[in-house]
């Protein structure tokens, strides 16, 4: 594992500066590229595989469905990206990088597509009038058709909820967030919600009053909480499923903040175990999803399909494992 100073040397900035953007502090103030850089460069000391170039020529189109800036909000885009373009570069194929929604400008000579994030039906059938082969990582709103790598959030809920309950949980919590498409204003059912539900109700543990749902950010994950707290005072639950990791930092801050004892008092566990959630205080436990794995098998799902010319569509589940530290 990198230390803080060792990324602090790299950046060439301190190493309570390095510390301070990783526990996400809202009053520090460096630039948008300082964050950047301490993101990427915490996973880039993460990220050691070695893999040498393979002769193969490719140009791939890929399609990012946030920016670079909005990556910082939840670096867990930024590891996918990391791992797509390591993977691509190991085998010595062209990435082309495009925002949602730049279809005019997508090159017509690419030989596939590497779609990120969340699309709509109308989205898919633009993206197939310029290629037929596509692998979308992170959904998977083509089954049957193109191919997809994804995350198995039923067995994720299941893992969180199973733990919460052999540690002696039965008020357990949930946080999380929203999503939209960026060209409509109707929220996207989100999975985890829908498996912490289930999953409690099964076991007769579940209670609307202790849900609680925003956007998948820290400073609504900090919100969140402090509405949880406000809203239930003694009856706050001993144990809170957190939908992401950012959510699960702001409300650490939020507890924090309240003087609310974690983990004696409150469990919290996240998911995707981003590279930050080690850094910040007490280390946050989560679900590790392997975004890096995500993003090369991408790649490796699309040269199949170019160079096999594979007609079938795979839809791959990334496997993931409870990380448990000191939340």
């Amino acid at each position: 594992m990198a230390t803080i100073k060792d990324i602090a040397t790299k950046v060439g900035v301190s190493a309570s500066t390095v510390s301070r953007v990783l526990n996400y502090d809202q009053s520090l103030s460096v630039t948008d590229d300082t964050k950047k850089k301490i993101f990427e460069v915490a996973e880039e000391l993460s990220y050691n595989k070695g893999r040498g170039k393979k002769k193969i020529e490719r140009k791939i189109a890929f399609l990012h469905w946030v920016t670079e800036k909005e990556e910082l909000d939840d670096i867990y885009y930024m590891a996918i990206r990391f791992g797509i373009e390591k993977r691509a570069e190991s085998f010595n194929c062209k990435l082309i990088k495009y925002v949602e929604n730049d279809y005019d400008s997508i090159d017509r000579s690419i030989d596939g597509i590497i779609a990120v994030g969340r699309f709509n039906a109308d989205q898919v059938k633009e993206l197939k009038k310029i290629h037929k082969k596509i692998v979308f990582v992170d959904s998977n709103p083509d089954e049957g058709y193109s191919d997809a790598v994804v995350i198995d959030f039923e067995r994720v809920s299941r893992l969180i909820i199973d733990y919460f309950i052999s540690k002696g949980h039965e008020e357990i919590g949930f946080i999380g967030g929203y999503e939209t498409f960026k060209d409509t204003i109707s929220p996207i059912q989100d999975e985890r919600e829908k498996y912490f539900r289930m999953f409690m109700k099964e076991r007769g543990l579940l209670n609307e009053e202790t849900i609680f749902v925003g956007s998948f950010s820290v400073d609504d994950g900090y919100r969140l909480m402090n509405e949880a707290i406000e809203t239930l005072g003694d009856r706050l639950p001993t144990a809170f499923y957190m939908a992401n990791d950012p959510l699960a930092i702001g409300a650490l801050r939020a507890l924090n903040d309240a003087n609310i004892a974690v983990p004696d008092r409150v469990s919290i566990i996240g998911i995707n175990d981003i590279t930050v959630s080690k850094y910040v205080y007490p280390p946050l436990s989560s679900v590790k999803i392997y975004t890096e794995l995500m993003g090369e098998t991408g790649v490796d799902l699309l040269l199949e399909r170019i160079n096999e010319n594979r007609r079938v569509s795979k839809k791959v589940y990334i496997s993931n494992k409870l990380k448990v530290r000191q939340t």
